[in-house]
């Protein structure tokens, strides 16, 4: 047994695969395609589904005592009171975990079936996805799913690229371009040639990273290398691609879709885990009273009970030559015979109680209308019924982002152009704004041939100027057609865009509508119908987009004129203005800021003209720099920097990315209910930031926004060190403030509860910047509640939104209550890049990690992985052991849905992989808000005021034997009927219960979504905890021993008026009982709060139900207290005793209940009294948020966000993404020949500022004030001199904000904007 060799241990760390060698794969055993996420089959569900049933606790305890029942000798109670309840539990649980698995079932069937066309013996066969093996070649179509991770091996498109949408993956809606080797584009779809490919490929095992893969292909005796580009992973879809081939490499579990779906894992509610607690504590109790009454059994027996062995026979077990031995056996006995008798304390009732309120609760949730989405025919559906009263007690809410807060949906919402706003639409008789809603009439474009039906614009001031030949706005719409990246097809007569990204297709779009149609383009020319007539424009340069640059150009020529249009990000572009449109750039910074603060994405768009001599000057240094071996991208940015300057403010475009209808109002009211959201999406920082915004995630009012972008474990940790810092001195500075961090060292005895905070202002700190203090922000006027009453506020929360809503009636008299209110919106927001989440997830930094995150209002992470997410889930359920919902609609949400204690799917465009993952489904975000804080709150309340009464009832019932055995000698004699004892919870007790966990409710929904501030109690579990278990059985504890005593002391040695002996045992069992039951019906009345039909029926039924069960049982099949409780009530005795214990247990209760009423209300309290008075306190905000009032400068963030990726450039301009040939093109490529045409009157017009071009404009300030710049001499990086807010982006090593991977992976020997063969 030696040691590994080299290529035993090269063996397991890479994976082999020839290509339609099944001999060959299948001695490496890999796995097939097929996917199992159910649990059972039919075999294995009986055995495994028991054995898991009796890992609970509860099950376990139960089955012991039904083998102890089986035992004669020591069970004064029949099996079967426990052996069909349990046998009920059982059943009930193995039907839901059956239906639950057989979905399971259906969902891998579905996707097992689907059908995937593979290559067998030379012929193109119809498999089932389950089929498909490893080193299979397989064909996928247009629109088609990717079976499994496959290596790319030809395309229909020219030089092998292909194109495919991640969504599934990574919540992106970019279309993504992927490229084959050169070397089997040749194999095209011959089968003959696919079929004898036999390529052997090397690569790494199965991973979770989405963005790698390393590997080599080795054929025709040829090594090539592979990476992610030559990659489709399972759960893309082929977009805009006719068709392709590729040969399997990871199949199934191995795929990276599969290793990033997480395991499912076993959910239990917080209400479940203590009552698991609970349950331990009370069997402890119960082993020790057994102990007790045991040992008082065997003194009783060895000092009294020996002579009385002629009335109370020893059993014939029991050694009687020595009485110690024989009282010692007694006393073991009896030490089982107790264990039975209350073992009624934890009933098994109370878990079939429990599993029956979360079934009904399920179907409430199904069948609530208020969330119910016609557009989709689609109900929110409970998936699961074990996690009902959790909804109630989430404390951080983990969201995607792409279609879960948005549609998936751009559109082209307003514009500014030359500083003037269009967009919004203006009543003329008020001069007011109109809303914008779904009934105004939008603008009608059918006069266009080229129109979309589906375009909506409402401002028809716009299309007038654009019919009436208005300079600016053809400027502004021929900009659009013509800076961009779009493709164009037709596709059945019909116009159709191919968009990188939806960004662009929603500018492209509108300028279309408007009459300025991208109608082609070859790698050198962009063809555009104006208002009817086409032009042509020869296309010299594209100067990409990319994260740095935040911009993109094209240099384009028709005729004699040469034009430069550049879109971007609006501090950018502003950066590269020329001088003298100090007026233009303020009105429309204003726009700016107006669509900012609406939530919109903003683009700054610009033009230069360009003369012959100097754009042949900058061409031949843009080649050599575009050749240069040494800092080329460098020099590239300079060269690119020094014609994207001077420039023509032409307008700003505003999109929307729509958002689900309701999503800031349901994020604003979750806000305030006390939950921490979090976005965690794969999009880009800006992008993700918008939404935000959008949102209300993110609010102008916010202190500061935090950006963790550090590329390495230092920079990451200096970031999060100095955001701390700010925290600290922002918190020192704050009026009545206190630092958080060193929060537990104060002796303040400030209500947290009780301080609600007023907004403040914001202020944007950099990231890169040294750290500086941030000055003291400015804050309302607020005071702090110092009462010590608050404190004591039994029942429920107080709050500082509650006094504010309803005013402090008493605070004027008690003068001790200085009242301040401080506004939530205050506060701090942190993003997070992917790959700096990445370091703040290892264990040296998740802690200061933790600690910046839980200071703040809102956390976004971006450019996050499906794993990242799951495993940011994890770290605060550990480190902040907090309950955690997460919430998605994509394949890429599984893992984070399985992670979380709840997981919701939404049920959106990117299929049902996250609705079948999850626990519950809705339709829309917005229904989120009513499933938390209704269902989950009214679940929450309900689960814990129906356990707080169960407790009680049960002690009050069992704990009378504990009395009674003080005058039995601790003989286990029971004092009820044993059948009275087998269907208490059964028959007597069990249906008010149940109406009480499944109605009741404190305040009604409307109530309850207009004041979030009710779901705090939940939070921290304050309706159901130790204290309040406490509270149950003490109360319980009272109340046996008043129905025992009270009763035993009339009774005993008690004569009827008619002279008869009325203090027998039975007599007495029937008393007690019958007043327990009468006491659970008024306690029960004082429990309930809202009254239906069923609580009626159910409680008073119940009282009745006993006194016809009790007749039936005694007197038609004769039961041993037959004539018992029928001679008691003939006796006043019986009604006076009734009278003066029920009094006297019920007294109490109301008079602590009116006390809690009337010294410490709830909120829920005060809503109820304020809502009889119909005083509505607050109006309901649609949380449409408005530019902030101090706005009269620049904005301190942009509107940009702009969902493009650099790389298309280059494909266009090189060719390789175009179907024509060179010798089709208009402008053959490299060759520069013009076409005569007449040009448009706006490219007559003066060149415009060229005497400066040649310089490279220098730094100015962020604030834009200056429009001068200085002439520099030398080159140098463009992104080190110039930046949008004075940070040194680039730098001498290349490396901007967004780190290496913003940079062109390629070597640019063919330049992306180089038009040469």
């Amino acid at each position: 047994m030696g040691t590994k060799t080299q290529p035993q241990l090269a063996k397991e760390n890479e994976r082999r695969i020839r290509a339609n060698d099944k001999e060959f794969n299948a001695q490496f055993k890999y796995h097939n395609n097929y996917i199992k996420t159910s649990k059972y089959s039919l075999f294995t569900f009986l055995p495994f589904n028991l054995l898991e049933q009796f890992q609970r606790l509860a099950n376990f305890y139960f089955l012991c005592l039904l083998v102890l029942q089986l035992i004669p000798a020591i069970s004064s109670l029949t099996p079967v009171t426990t052996a069909i309840p349990l046998i009920g539990v059982l059943t009930l649980t193995a039907v839901k975990d059956a239906y639950d698995d057989i979905q399971r079932h259906i969902s891998d069937s579905q996707v097992n079936n689907r059908k995937s066309k593979t290559l067998r013996n030379g012929k193109l066969v119809e498999a089932k996805w389950s089929e498909v093996q490893v080193g299979d070649v397989i064909r996928l179509d247009n629109n088609q799913f990717v079976a499994a991770d496959t290596l790319l091996l030809s395309t229909s498109e020219p030089n092998g690229l292909c194109f495919i949408e991640t969504a599934e993956l990574d919540g992106e809606t970019n279309l993504k371009a992927k490229q084959c080797l050169t070397e089997t584009i040749e194999l095209g779809d011959r089968h003959d040639l696919l079929w004898n490919f036999n390529g052997e490929i090397i690569c790494e095992r199965p991973n979770n990273l989405l963005n790698k893969f390393d590997g080599t292909l080795i054929w025709r005796g040829q090594r090539f290398a592979l990476d992610n580009e030559k990659i489709l992973l399972r759960g893309c879809v082929l977009r805009n691609t006719q068709w392709c081939y590729g040969v399997v490499v990871f199949a199934g579990v191995d795929t990276k879709l599969m290793q990033n779906s997480g395991k499912t894992q076993f959910k239990s509610t917080g209400v479940d885990r203590l009552l698991n607690f609970i349950i331990i504590g009370i069997v402890l109790f119960l082993v020790s009273i057994c102990a007790l009454f045991a040992i008082g059994c065997a003194i009783w027996e060895g000092l009294i009970g020996q002579h009385f062995q002629l009335y109370l026979p020893w059993e014939h077990i029991i050694p009687k030559d020595y009485i110690p031995t024989g009282a010692t056996v007694i006393g073991l006995l009896v030490f089982f015979s107790y264990a039975i008798v209350l073992n009624t304390v934890v009933p098994i009732s109370l878990y079939v109680s429990v599993e029956v309120i979360r079934f009904v609760q399920s179907f409430l949730i199904n069948w609530d209308e208020e969330m119910y989405y016609p557009t989709t025919n689609t109900y929110a559906k409970a998936r699961t019924t074990t996690l009902n009263e959790e909804l109630g007690q989430i404390q951080y809410i983990f969201s995607d982002k792409t279609g879960t807060l948005t549609q998936n949906i751009m559109t082209f919402n307003k514009c500014s152009i030359n500083g003037r706003s269009y967009g919004d639409v203006i009543d003329l008789r008020t001069g007011e704004l109109v809303e914008i809603t779904e009934a105004l009439q939008s603008v009608d474009f059918s006069a266009n041939p080229h129109h979309e039906s589906d375009f909506r614009w409402y401002d028809r001031t716009l299309l007038d100027a654009v019919r009436s030949d208005e300079e600016h706005s053809h400027v502004f719409f021929r900009l659009l057609a013509l800076c961009h990246t779009v493709m164009a097809e037709t596709v059945d007569g019909k116009l159709e865009y191919q968009a990188q990204s939806p960004d662009e297709a929603a500018l492209v779009s509108a300028a279309r509508n408007f009459g300025f149609v991208f109608r082609t383009r070859t790698p050198n020319s962009i063809t555009i119908e104006v208002m009817g007539q086409t032009e042509e424009y020869e296309l010299l340069n594209i100067l990409d987009f990319n994260n740095v640059r935040k911009r993109m150009s094209v240099i384009l020529r028709r005729g004699d004129s040469m034009v430069l249009y550049c879109k971007g990000a609006d501090n950018v572009i502003y950066d590269r203005l020329h001088g003298g449109q100090e007026d233009l750039k303020a009105r429309t910074q204003d726009h700016l800021n107006k669509f900012a603060g609406e939530g919109l994405r903003t683009l700054a768009l610009a033009e230069r003209r360009l003369t012959e001599q100097y754009y042949n000057d900058w061409r031949s240094r843009q080649q050599e720099a575009a050749l240069s071996m040494d800092s080329r991208e460098q020099k590239l940015n300079a060269i690119y920097e020094e014609i994207e300057s001077e420039m023509q403010l032409v307008g700003v475009t505003a999109i929307e990315d729509k958002l689900q209808d309701g999503v800031p109002k349901s994020i604003a009211n979750l806000q305030n209910a006390g939950i921490k959201i979090w976005v965690l999406t794969g999009d880009k920082q800006e992008t993700a930031i918008n939404i935000g915004y959008s949102c209300q995630l993110l609010t102008d009012e916010l202190a500061d926004v935090f950006i963790v972008d550090g590329n390495s474990v230092e920079e990451v940790e200096k970031q999060l060190r100095q955001f701390k810092e700010s925290i600290k001195i922002y918190n020192r500075f704050r009026p009545g403030g206190f630092d958080p961090f060193d929060r537990l060292n104060s002796d303040s005895n400030m209500d947290p509860l009780s301080v609600t905070m007023t907004q403040t202002s914001a202020f944007m700190q950099e990231t890169n910047l040294p750290p500086t203090p941030p000055p003291p922000p400015a804050i309302s006027v607020v005071t702090f509640r110092w009462d010590e009453k608050n404190k004591d506020n039994k029942g429920g929360p107080d709050s500082a939104e509650c006094n504010d809503l309803f005013g402090d009636e008493k605070g004027s008299e008690d003068g001790g209550t200085a009242s301040i209110v401080v506004d939530e919106n205050t506060g701090f927001a942190l993003v997070v890049n992917g790959h700096s989440l990445v370091h703040c997830l290892s264990p040296e930094l998740e802690n200061k990690f933790l600690d910046i995150a839980s200071q703040c209002k809102a956390v976004i992470c971006c450019r996050v992985t499906p794993l990242q997410k799951a495993l940011v889930v994890e770290l605060i359920k550990r480190a902040k052991n907090a309950v955690t919902l997460a919430i998605g609609d994509g394949a890429n949400d599984v893992s984070m849905i399985k992670a979380a204690h709840i997981g919701v799917g939404i049920s959106g465009q990117e299929g049902l992989q996250a609705v079948l993952s999850s626990d519950y489904s809705i339709a829309q975000f917005r229904y989120l808000e009513r499933l938390l804080l209704v269902h989950g709150r009214w679940s929450y309340y309900r689960m814990c005021k129906f356990l707080r009464y169960f407790f009680y009832k049960n002690f009050a019932f069992t704990l009378c034997h504990c009395w009674y055995s003080l005058f039995c000698g601790f003989s286990a004699q029971t004092v009820f009927d044993p059948m009275f004892i087998s269907v208490y919870n059964l028959f007597y007790t069990s249906l008010p219960v149940l109406a009480l966990g499944v109605f009741e409710q404190d305040v009604s929904d409307k109530n309850s979504l207009e004041f979030p501030r009710l779901y705090t109690p939940g939070l921290k579990s304050e309706l159901f905890n130790i204290r309040e278990f406490i509270y149950s059985v003490l109360h319980g504890a009272f109340t046996s021993l008043v129905l025992f005593l009270i009763p035993y002391g009339v009774y005993k040695d008690g004569v009827s008026a008619n002279g008869f002996i009325v203090s027998d045992h039975m007599t007495l069992g029937a008393v007690v009982a019958t007043i327990l039951i009468v006491d659970n019906t008024a306690q029960i009345s004082l429990y309930t709060s809202y009254w239906t039909v069923v609580n009626h029926v159910t409680i008073w039924g119940s009282l009745v139900w006993y006194f016809v069960l009790d007749y039936f049982y005694n007197y038609v099949i004769g039961g041993p207290y037959v004539g018992s409780l029928t001679q008691a009530m003939k006796d006043l005795t019986f009604w006076v005793t009734m009278l003066i214990t029920v009094m006297t247990l019920v007294a109490p209760v109301l008079a602590y209940k009116f006390y809690l009423l009337d010294v410490h209300p709830s909120l829920s309290d005060k809503i109820r009294q304020k809502s009889l008075k119909k005083i509505h306190s607050r109006a309901s905000s649609d949380v449409r948020r408005t530019a902030s009032s101090r706005r009269g400068r620049r904005s301190v963030r942009s509107g940009y966000a702009f969902a493009h990726q650099e790389g298309f450039g280059r494909l266009i301009t090189s060719g390789k993404i175009m179907h024509k040939l060179p010798q089709d093109f208009a402008f053959p490529l490299g060759l520069g020949t013009k076409k005569t045409q007449v040009l448009h009157n706006n490219l007559n017009s003066a060149d415009g500022p060229n005497s400066k071009s040649n310089n490279v404009t220098g730094q100015h300030m962020v604030n834009n004030n200056t429009n001068m710049r200085q002439n520099q001499n030398q080159n140098h990086s463009s992104m080190a001199d110039i930046t949008a807010d004075g940070r040194d982006i680039g730098g001498d090593d290349g490396r901007g904000s967004g780190g290496s991977d913003d940079m062109s992976p390629r070597a640019p020997c063919q330049d992306l904007d180089t038009i040469n063969l």
